[in-house]
């Protein structure tokens, strides 16, 4: 039989080495010429189809449903059923195996994944993609390197330094860890002296100030290499019963690896990142641990990370990250008397890689600044675009005068873009709408976002207008055609942002507008907008599975751009995609499309 059947692809990818030998011993290989239909409509199949050459449609009655290429496979669900139920048909020459009926029937009853994959829903494929996902994480974040850990920096005395001096050291550079060298002997020796060495000082009985960090350093140095897995750095921790290595590329110290931060990386690696934002005492240590945001957010993505979560854990540190840059920019009297805040997908939550600033700041009435804030501001967006967060294309950044003022300016301000109704001033609406206070006093930002639902109350002709925007892409349908296009056709790339995200996290907006919902991420809206019975369950689910899915998806392709040194970008190239993640895409852009149905019922968007 075959032996070059391709188990990468899914769902055969999840088969054990036993499952495998039995596709082998089931599979055989068919030919079907250009026009041939494979599987008639209300035919009992016999077979998985399993493309490896050409491309096959399935038909709902003239409809095209979807097209398949090779490593894709037809037709589970009617394998199952005993019944097929839309009709299969050869659009070019094709080659395929074909996976005997009772070899499927054994997989499904021993794999629940391999099951759930061929022909479940979509809550039930990206469960089962999950659940198979979570099984390698805590695997594959041992096999990582030691330096995509936090590896503290090595800082050096000479043996003859006394103790008096070591815990000056320590104190001035806010570490518990010192490397010894010993200059006096031949070849010099290095060695390494804690914090916890100072109990062994005291009970020396000689005086602090005369007794030298030498005669207690420990010479024995235990080191690993940079590039030596995280594994193999807790093995030897354990084996030689120390706390901390030292991390050395040939005679270059390169830092050292303490257990606490070993053991943190292995549970939550965000708490490290965090420890380096909250000790920063510059604007170019803080440019570090946002390189390290982006290392993080790759690391949990190959781990098999929920891309919700991951977004949780960014939301998080970015806001940490903005909120000590504020800190240490700003003066005392402007931080005490303002609220920093951001907008857009940070302000909801759900933003991974980095992109354009969205953020504002709210003044105190009354307060006069005793610096020039403009100036604050600008050198506020001028460190975030080193830390590769780039300026904002519509000027929606502290930097810009409407996006700074007082409450009573911005409320004010607020109001005309309700009143004037404009595609700009209600997109900007939209965006206000989403903020989320990171430094400062919030109650200020609260006063701001009180007017938008004070005006927002019964007045359903403006929440029509505000909501109309889910249609301002992807109307004429042509975006849908494209998924079902083969080959070289169509490979202009899908805008996800555009056809998937925005219309359904403005969607979610609208209906929370409506209900003056006051949480902003698109995960409480929902379950708000589900527990007062304006959105139905199951909806409600497919949502929250498909933004997931379109996150997870931009992610992909955006990691994927940043490791050839391309910028990221929202744009899907179909032809790169894999059978499953096509497969979820339509799924996902289909739920979408019922979800705007919807909309445009519940807002009477037809009359406008």
């Amino acid at each position: 039989m075959p032996s070059a059947f391709n188990f990468s692809a899914s769902p055969f990818d999840c088969l054990t080495l036993d499952e495998q030998r039995l596709v082998q011993d089931s599979v055989d290989i068919a030919y079907f010429p250009q026009g041939e239909t494979i599987l008639a409509m209300g035919a009992q199949p016999t077979h998985l189809f399993v493309i490896i050459k050409g491309f096959v449609q399935q038909f709902d009655g003239s409809d095209v449903v979807t097209t398949y290429r090779p490593d894709d496979c037809f037709d589970g669900r009617g394998l199952v059923a005993g019944r097929v139920s839309s009709r299969f048909v050869a659009v070019e020459e094709v080659v395929a195996y074909q996976l005997a009926k009772h070899a499927v029937s054994e997989l499904i009853a021993g794999n629940a994944t391999f099951g759930a994959l061929l022909f479940s829903d979509l809550s039930n494929k990206l469960s089962a993609l999950s659940e198979r996902q979570s099984r390698h994480e805590l695997q594959s974040l041992t096999m990582a390197r030691v330096d995509e850990a936090l590896l503290r920096p090595a800082h050096f005395v000479e043996a003859d330094t006394s103790i008096m001096d070591v815990v000056k050291q320590f104190h001035a550079l806010r570490t518990a860890t010192l490397l010894v060298r010993d200059r006096r002997v031949d070849p010099p020796a290095l060695g390494i002296f804690t914090a916890t060495g100072l109990q062994r000082a005291i009970l020396h009985g000689t005086p602090l100030d005369r007794l030298l960090v030498g005669e207690l350093a420990n010479f024995s140095l235990i080191r690993v290499r940079p590039d030596d897995q995280l594994g193999e750095a807790l093995a030897v921790m354990l084996k030689h019963k120390v706390h901390r290595l030292v991390v050395a590329d040939g005679e270059q110290i390169m830092g050292v690896l303490e257990a606490l931060d070993l053991f943190s990386f292995l549970a939550n690696q965000s708490y490290q990142i965090n420890i380096q934002i909250l000790e920063a005492q510059d604007v170019a240590t803080l440019k570090l641990a946002a390189g390290q945001i982006t290392r993080l957010i790759a690391l949990l993505n190959r781990n098999g990370t929920k891309v919700n979560l991951i977004a949780r854990l960014v939301q998080e540190l970015n806001a940490k990250l903005f909120e000590r840059a504020w800190q240490l920019i700003a003066p005392p009297d402007l931080l005490a008397n303002s609220c920093l805040f951001v907008m857009g997908s940070e302000g909801r939550g759900e933003q991974l890689l980095k992109t354009d600033q969205d953020n504002g700041l709210v003044l105190r009435d009354g307060y006069a600044c005793s610096v020039d804030v403009a100036e604050v501001c600008d050198k506020f967006s001028e460190a975030l675009a080193e830390f590769g967060y780039p300026a904002c294309p519509g000027h929606i950044m502290v930097s810009n005068p409407q996006w700074c003022q007082n409450v009573t300016d911005f409320s004010q301000t607020v109001r005309l873009w309700w009143m004037t109704a404009s595609p700009d001033s209600l997109m900007a609406l939209a965006i206000f709408l989403d903020a989320h206070a990171v430094c400062g006093d919030t109650a200020l930002l609260e006063q701001v976002r009180a007017a938008v639902f004070e005006l927002a109350a019964d007045n359903d002709a403006m929440l029509a207008r505000f909501a109309s925007a889910i249609n301002l892409f992807g109307g004429n349908g042509a975006w849908w055609n494209r998924l079902f296009l083969m080959g070289d056709q169509g490979k202009e790339p899908l805008d996800i942002k555009k056809l998937g995200t925005f219309p359904l996290v403005h969607g979610i907006r609208s209906l929370a507008l409506a209900q003056r919902i006051r949480v902003t991420s698109t995960a409480e809206r929902v379950e708000a907008l589900m527990a007062a019975g304006k959105l139905p369950e199951k909806l409600a689910g497919d949502l929250m599975d498909s933004l997931h899915f379109f996150m997870g998806l931009k992610l992909k392709v955006g990691l994927q751009a940043l490791e050839t040194g391309h910028a990221a970008s929202g744009g899907i190239q179909m032809e790169r995609l894999s059978s499953l993640d096509r497969d979820l895409l339509k799924d996902t852009l289909g739920v979408v499309k019922q979800f705007k149905v919807l909309l445009n019922q519940r807002f009477h968007l037809e009359a406008l």
